[in-house]
């Protein structure tokens, strides 16, 4: 038997007694039951993260060791029939629903390595890598189906998803997108104008990025906020943009707020436009 001290990095610690045989994992288990925490990760002395599927021998662990237990906050994304749970920087995305809508991940499973982010269309997933890299999952035409820019997926920092559609902000403040073209999968009519993007955000059908320089660029479907061109000289200044299903909202430098997209859903704003001064 193994006399290991788990410590939690406020100085809490725990010593359990195991089998020189058990894994990692299951040291893990023990100390999530001592400290009554869901999710953790064990790190060695030496700061390197423990392999939970190793031995306690083969992850370099002797009797009387101690290692460090770092507690992982555990996040959820759901798409419409379907959940991923995952702690980022962990290796394994539990998933369920209905299995053509991404509650099935068994055929990508292997491949989550050091998940930072999930994010989800209406019937299918897409997670960042430790990487920079993109896994998706789920039905082909709601952006499941990354293969055509899965050379352009690197660097990857965020991904923006509306109903059929995938946006992803790399590195050097470029996006590639894809899914359901007319959804805003293609962004080929407006790609050499997302360059210095900040933030992109999503109604159900359409994309809008805020560059640098606080000017808005639009895709998608036009009902849906796609087109901005009724008030693109307005767009001067943004500082955010919030979506609903059919419209878009932009507040501006000089807290003032302009819209577009389907008037009935929020994107004629005219009746009320007096009103909307030092919007915060």
């Amino acid at each position: 038997m193994f006399q290991v001290t788990v410590a939690l990095p406020s100085g809490y610690s725990e010593k359990s007694s195991i089998r020189q045989s058990s894994t990692v994992g299951d040291l893990r288990l023990l100390a999530q039951k001592s400290f009554q925490r869901g999710f953790l990760r064990l790190v060695a002395a030496d700061h390197h993260a423990l392999d939970p599927t190793m031995t306690l021998q083969a992850a370099g662990l002797e009797d009387e060791d101690h290692c460090t237990a770092i507690v992982l906050e555990a996040k959820l994304a759901a798409a419409a029939k379907a959940f991923a749970l995952f702690c980022p920087g962990g290796d394994r995305v539990v998933t369920w629903g209905e299995p053509d809508s991404g509650g099935d991940s068994s055929d990508v499973q292997n491949l989550f390595n050091g998940v930072q982010q999930v994010q989800a269309t209406s019937e299918a997933l897409a997670a960042i890598l430790a990487d920079g890299s993109v896994v998706t999952w789920g039905e082909p035409d709601s952006g499941r189906d990354s293969s055509e820019v899965q050379d352009q997926l690197k660097s990857v920092q965020q991904v923006q998803a509306n109903y059929y559609a995938f946006a992803a902000i790399l590195a050097d403040d470029s996006v590639v997108t894809w899914g359901f073209p007319d959804s805003g999968g293609d962004s080929s009519e407006v790609q050499d104008q997302l360059k210095g993007v900040q933030q992109v955000q999503a109604t159900s059908e359409a994309f809008a990025a805020i560059l640098a320089d606080g000017s808005v660029v639009t895709w998608g479907e036009p009902d849906s906020g796609g087109d901005s061109s009724e008030v693109q000289d307005q767009l001067k200044g943004v500082q955010q943009v919030q979506g609903n299903d059919y419209a878009f909202a932009a507040i501006l430098a000089d807290d003032s707020v302009v819209t577009w997209g389907f008037p009935d859903s929020g994107g004629d704003s005219s009746e009320v436009q007096d009103q909307l001064k030092g919007v915060k």
